[in-house]
C-alpha cells in the first residue's frame, strides 16, 4: 500500500521531467533548423554578392551554379545540386535583412516562400505561416489559392480567416465557398464583353485549372443539365460533387451584376436536385451562383442571408495588381479607424 502511494507521488514529477525534456528537444530541433535557414541564406547571399560584383544587379549564368554544386556535392554530400543553391539564392534575394527569418519557420518554409513576387504578400504569409502554426503544406496551398489576395477582395475578412485556419479540410460548406473565386488562368483579357455562354466554354476548356480552383474534393458530373418540368426545361450551368462533403453542387455563372431573379432560379435548381437527384446517402445539394459583382443589399435582404444551401460568389479574371492591392489595405485601415472612431463616440455617450 505504502509503494502504491509512493509512485502516486512520483508520478507526477516523472511528467514534470518529461515536460521539460520535450521543451529541451523542441527548442534543440528549432536552433538546429533555424541554423540551417541562416546558413543557407549567407550562401544565398555570397552567391548574388559574386554575381553582382558590385554592379547593382546579378549577371547570373550557369558556370558559376555548376561548378559550386560539382565542388560543394563532393565534399558535403547531397543537398547542394544547381536546384537548391539557386533557392538559396532566392530566398537571400527575397529576404535581404537576416532580422526578417523566422526561427519558427523551416527552410521549407522559405523555399515557398522565396517563389512570392509580391513583397507585402510574402511577409503576410510569413507572418501568418508563424501566427497560425501553418505546416509547409498548409503554407502551400494558401499561397498557390491566393490567400492574401482573396483576403483583401473579400468582404467577410474574418470569417475567410478563421476557415482558413481552422482546418486541412473542408467539413462545412461556408468552410470550402470562396469569395472571390480567381479564375486567372482563363486569360481572358479585361475589361471583355463575354457571354455566360463564352465563360462557360472557357471554364469547360480549362476545366482541370477550374477543378483545382473549387478546392478539394470536387468532381465533374454535367454542363447544361437539363430540368424538365411539366411545360419547361431548364438548364443548369454547371454540375459537381464534392467528395468531403457528400453533396452536389451546382453552378450558375452570371457575367452582370447578381440579381434577385438570379436567386430565385438558382432556388428553384437546388429545391428540383432535392427532391429528384439527391440521394439517400447524400447530403443537402449546394447552389452556387458566381456573378462579375453583387450588391451586398441584396445578398442581406434575400433568402442568401439565412440559407445553409446557397451561395453568391464573385469571381475575378484577373489578380488585382500591387497598386489596387495598396489602395485596398489603406482603404481597409481608414474603415477600420473609423469604425473603432465610432464605437469610442458610442462608448462615451453611453458613459455620460
Amino acid at each position: 500500500m505504502k509503494q502504491f502511494s509512493e509512485l502516486n507521488t512520483i508520478e507526477p514529477l516523472y511528467y514534470q521531467i518529461r515536460d521539460v525534456l520535450m521543451a529541451a528537444r523542441s527548442r534543440t530541433y528549432r536552433a538546429v533548423n533555424f541554423i540551417m535557414v541562416e546558413t543557407y541564406w549567407l550562401i544565398g547571399k555570397m552567391i548574388v554578392e559574386h554575381e553582382q560584383d558590385g554592379k547593382p544587379r546579378a549577371e547570373y549564368g550557369k558556370q558559376v551554379l555548376s561548378f559550386l554544386s560539382e565542388k560543394l556535392t563532393s565534399e558535403f554530400g547531397e543537398g547542394f545540386n544547381q536546384t537548391n543553391l539557386k533557392y538559396m539564392r532566392l530566398v537571400y534575394q527575397a529576404f535581404p535583412i537576416r532580422h526578417a527569418l523566422r526561427d519558427e519557420l523551416t527552410w521549407t518554409h522559405y523555399r515557398v516562400l522565396s517563389k512570392v513576387s509580391n513583397k507585402e504578400a510574402r511577409a503576410f504569409y510569413r507572418d501568418e505561416a508563424v501566427a497560425n502554426q501553418w505546416s509547409t503544406r498548409q503554407l502551400e496551398r494558401q499561397v498557390y489559392s491566393f490567400y492574401y489576395e482573396r483576403l483583401l477582395s473579400s468582404q467577410q475578412k474574418q470569417e475567410l480567416s478563421a476557415d482558413t485556419n481552422a482546418s486541412e479540410e473542408p467539413d462545412s460548406p461556408e468552410s470550402f465557398i470562396k469569395d472571390p473565386y480567381v479564375l486567372e488562368f482563363l486569360n481572358l483579357p479585361h475589361p471583355q464583353k463575354f457571354s455566360e455562354k463564352n465563360l462557360e466554354s472557357a471554364l469547360i476548356s480549362k476545366l482541370q485549372s477550374f477543378l483545382l480552383e473549387l478546392g478539394s474534393g470536387f468532381a465533374f458530373v454535367a454542363r447544361q443539365k437539363r430540368l424538365a418540368t411539366e411545360n419547361k426545361s431548364f438548364y443548369i450551368d454547371l454540375v459537381f460533387y464534392n467528395i468531403h462533403l457528400k453533396c452536389y453542387v451546382l453552378i450558375d455563372l452570371k457575367t452582370g451584376e447578381l440579381e434577385h431573379s438570379d436567386i430565385g432560379q438558382m432556388d428553384m435548381y437546388v429545391r428540383y436536385y432535392e427532391e429528384k437527384m439527391r440521394g439517400a446517402e447524400d447530403n443537402p445539394t449546394l447552389g452556387i451562383i458566381l456573378c462579375a459583382e453583387k450588391d451586398e443589399a441584396i445578398v442581406k435582404y434575400s433568402i442568401l442571408k439565412e440559407s445553409e444551401q446557397m451561395f453568391a460568389s464573385k469571381y475575378m479574371l484577373y489578380l488585382p495588381s500591387e497598386e489596387e492591392l495598396i489602395r485596398e489595405l489603406k482603404r481597409e485601415v481608414a474603415e477600420m479607424r473609423l469604425e473603432n472612431r465610432l464605437t469610442q463616440d458610442e462608448s462615451h455617450k453611453e458613459d455620460s
